[in-house]
Order: C-alpha cells, then structure tokens, then sequence
C-alpha cells in the first residue's frame, strides 16, 4: 500500500511538472513569435484591399492599416515588422519580390497566397457576366489548375520561406466562401454561388495540404466568416463595387478584424 501510494503521489509530481513544461514552453513560444520578426507575405487578401486605410508608400499595392498583419502587428509589437503583401500577387511575386526581409531573426511568417494563379479575377468576371454553364466550366479549369499546377508552384514558395528563415514559424491563411447559400439573394444565380462556394474549398484544401506538408500551420477562415458572407445580411465581403472594382469580392476592414485577424491569433 505504501509502494502504490509513493508510485501515485510520484506520479502526480510528474504530471503536474509535465503540465507545467507543456505551459511554459508555450507561453515561450508565444512570446518569441511576438518579439521576434515579424513578415507578412502574399496577395490582396493580406495586403487589405478592401479594408480601406491605404498606406501611400504601399502603391498599387494597396497595403490597409486595417489590413490583419498590420492589425496583428501593432497589437504584439513585434522586434520588427515587414508588410510585404501585394495586391494581385502570384507565387511567382512572391518569390520575386517579397522575400527579402526574411532572415534568421524572422520567428513568424504570414502568406496567403495561390487565388490568383488559380485566376481567381477571370473566374469572377465569368461568373458575374456570363452564364451558369460558362461560370461552370470556368471554375472547372480553376480546379484542374489547382490540381495539376499549383501544388509545385505553393512548394517553391514554401520551401523558399524555410531556406530563408529557417527557425520561423509559418501561417498560411485560407480564403472564405463568398456566399450564404439557401436565402434570396439578388445578383448570381444559386448555381453560380455553389460552384464560387465549392471551388474555395477546393482550394484551401490544396492550401492546407501543401502547408502540412510543409510543418506550416493552416489558418482556415471560413469558420469566422461563417454568417458573414455576401448574401448574409452582415457581409463582411464585398460584393461587385463598380466604384472601386479593385475590392470587389475582398474582406472588408470588418472581415479582416473579425474574420481574419482571430485565426491569424490563435494560430500564431
């Protein structure tokens, strides 16, 4: 009884202590991502077009104040911060032009990226001006792509992230659906807004596949934009805006803060 009551109270010390290390290096984790460098990589959707507040220097890049990374930024001070996103950018831009703050100081990456190779504008333009069957067959070649092309170009990006800052921790956010499907909703067709819904999900899928393979950690959104979606009555998305067609179906400063912002958090 003495034995089995030692072996117990021994083993509690040790769960307890284990509990603790499991803590403590969390919290370190958390603090290195938040005191080391910070780079905010990818397209549009982490630049903030659609979120207004523009920086002047950003250009037709179209950086927002409003934007998740500079949001995420200013909250955890980062030792340095580097806001790189562009608007319409490819994997290729990526590579090309928006890796050079990464370095061996760099503790926390943030990219999304591969809606525009996939040719996220011309499947939209199709869709909103053409008919179902043209809408159809046009995210049919977006798929196709995804399958047969965007896995290799995601590696090269992802692989140049990790050759350049090897010890960073690295967020690939999603892209939400678009739309609330099952309510009266003027504009597309349901048919339309389906096949839009389903070819982001094919898409994050092909994301969060690549980011695991990669040991990066994948931000899905469309959990938080859920309820939030063109048609919903409380669209945190823009819907076609002829005044500024460059946000047409972007995140508003809403979608970023409350549809972006928390899975960057969490996961992070």
């Amino acid at each position: 009884m003495r034995r089995s009551r030692f072996t117990a109270y021994v083993t509690s010390l040790l769960l307890a202590a284990g509990l603790a290390l499991t803590g403590a290096m969390t919290a370190q984790a958390s603090q290195l991502a938040a005191t080391g460098g910070y780079v905010a990589l990818g397209d549009s959707y982490s630049s903030g077009v659609g979120a207004g507040s523009y920086i002047g220097s950003s250009g037709s890049c179209d950086r927002s104040t409003k934007a998740y990374p500079y949001l995420w930024a200013a909250a955890h001070s980062p030792s340095t911060f580097d806001f790189t996103a562009c608007s319409g950018a490819r994997t290729g831009d990526v590579l090309a032009s928006q890796l050079g703050p990464l370095g061996s100081a760099t503790s926390l990456v943030s990219i999304s990226i591969g809606g525009n190779d996939a040719g996220f504008a011309d499947v939209m333009t199709t869709c909103v001006l053409q008919s179902d069957s043209s809408c159809l067959t046009r995210i049919a070649t977006a798929k196709a792509y995804v399958d047969s092309t965007l896995p290799a170009q995601l590696d090269k990006v992802y692989s140049a992230i990790s050759a350049k800052a090897p010890t960073a921790h690295v967020v690939v956010l999603g892209y939400p659906r678009f739309y609330k499907l099952g309510t009266t909703c003027l504009g597309l067709s349901a048919t339309k807004r389906t096949a839009i819904n389903g070819a982001a999900d094919y898409l994050d899928a092909a994301l969060a596949k690549r980011a695991a393979d990669h040991g990066f950690t994948f931000g899905d959104v469309r959990t938080t934009f859920t309820g939030h979606e063109i048609c919903s009555g409380s669209s945190w998305l823009h819907s076609l805006n002829l005044l500024n067609i460059t946000e047409s179906y972007h995140p508003t400063a809403a979608g970023q803060s409350g549809g972006y912002l928390p899975v960057f958090t969490s996961a992070a």
